[in-house]
């Protein structure tokens, strides 16, 4: 898979951008904070509508001088498959519902875009899933399972509506005192909240074992070491943190057993909701006593382990790099495997600047044979001579071509 053309009108801090791009390595050049990564950002939002910078879009709606925001925003990309274009076009708006078009035709919903266009980014901020707080894991896993799966674009947005609505009625409980049989619509929403959990937990847990195998191949590749990468998730439904905490707090204290005892073991949804409900009607009186749902999905995390030891506060800077590139090479030779769309677009989002010459070296091995690889760098130099083949100057907002 490869972008042929991208076209951009009021994204970030291009008023307009047209780009052609080949198949193959291309450089993007230019100093800090002319646009080259506002040029990969909408394309890698195109896969996943999402932004390795930034929560939401609306930042991607280009302000002028004056910083007034203006009304709208549009990316559109023909990408090509097996000698087959397609041509995507989506509509941000700034104080309007989204669109989507999908070959000139509008489509029901933006999600409908995803799968067409597959996306790998190497980034510094990578750094933060494996140092950070158990969100950025979960945001890592969640897009890989949207990218394998775009289906699960409509099940995480049905279970952050039924959580919005499940929230609001404990905060209302906490505020009104509501007890008992009043409670009744509370379990209403559990049945929901427990379907559509389910569901997301089955498929981190599917995804984390198809994973597994590619992570351990990448991180000996990119690191050279003996060490053994694992990746588990830590299920709130397993155990329970009494502050209410993400699953940083979560322990063998905590739970109530050891370390191994919140640690999701299956896939099979019957036993994942039962154990859910169970979960649920331990913790109440706590939600009712917090006003907030206190398990469930947006409560779990990954935990990454060299060995027996977690990343996380014991890993070195250089295993902690080698882990989170070797995350994003999984996630490569995942996408090749699982989806049909074949090789993803892989953006190196000002990475090489960040590693030794020997991680630039081994990555670029990794990488150059890739259909696609779109490359943003401030200074050749720290780019692999392997990896400058076609070069496209940036300035200020403005395309200067080669």
């Amino acid at each position: 898979m490869f972008i042929k053309h991208l076209s951009l009108s009021h994204f970030r801090n291009y008023r307009s951008a047209e780009v052609s791009f080949q198949p193959g390595v291309t450089l993007l050049l230019g100093p800090n904070g002319q646009g080259k990564t506002n040029l990969v950002e909408a394309i890698r939002y195109l896969s996943s509508l999402s932004s390795h910078r930034v929560a939401g879009y609306q930042a991607l709606i280009r302000r002028d001088e004056a910083g007034i925001q203006q009304n709208s925003a549009l990316v559109r990309a023909l990408a090509s498959f097996d000698e087959r274009d397609v041509l995507l076009e989506l509509e941000l708006n700034a104080s309007s519902q989204n669109k989507a078009r999908i070959n000139k035709s509008d489509v029901p919903r933006v999600r409908d875009l995803l799968g067409y266009v597959n996306t790998v980014t190497f980034a510094p901020e990578d750094l933060d899933i494996v140092r950070r707080d158990p969100s950025e894991r979960r945001a890592f896993i969640d897009e890989l399972v949207v990218q394998v799966w775009p289906r699960f674009a409509g099940v995480y947005a049905d279970y952050e509506r039924v959580l919005k609505q499940r929230n609001s009625l404990l905060k209302s409980a906490r505020t009104t005192g509501t007890k008992g049989s009043s409670l009744s619509t509370l379990d209403a929403w559990d049945a929901s909240l427990v379907k559509y959990g389910a569901e997301i937990m089955s498929a981190r847990f599917q995804l984390v074992e198809r994973l597994q195998p590619h992570l351990f191949a990448a991180y000996q590749a990119i690191a050279k070491a003996n060490n053994e990468p694992r990746v588990e998730i830590k299920s709130s439904i397993l155990g329970f943190s009494s502050s209410g905490d993400d699953f940083d707090d979560f322990g063998p204290e905590a739970a109530g057993g050891s370390a191994g005892d919140s640690i999701l073991r299956t896939a099979d949804r019957e036993e994942l909701e039962a154990k859910f409900h169970v979960k649920l009607s331990e913790v109440r009186p706590k939600e009712l006593e917090r006003g907030l749902t206190l398990v469930g999905p947006q409560r779990d995390d990954l935990l990454l382990s060299l060995g027996a030891l977690p990343v996380k506060g014991f890993a070195s800077h250089g295993e902690s790099i080698s882990f989170a590139l070797a995350l994003r090479l999984a996630s490569i030779e995942l996408l090749k495997a699982e989806t049909r769309s074949g090789d993803p677009i892989l953006i190196l989002d000002d990475v090489f600047a960040e590693l030794d010459e020997g991680r630039r070296n081994r990555l670029a091995q990794l990488i150059a044979a890739n259909e696609q690889v779109l490359i943003t760098a401030a200074d050749m130099a720290d780019v692999p001579a392997e990896l400058v083949m076609r070069q496209i100057n940036i300035e200020n907002g403005v395309v200067l071509g080669d």
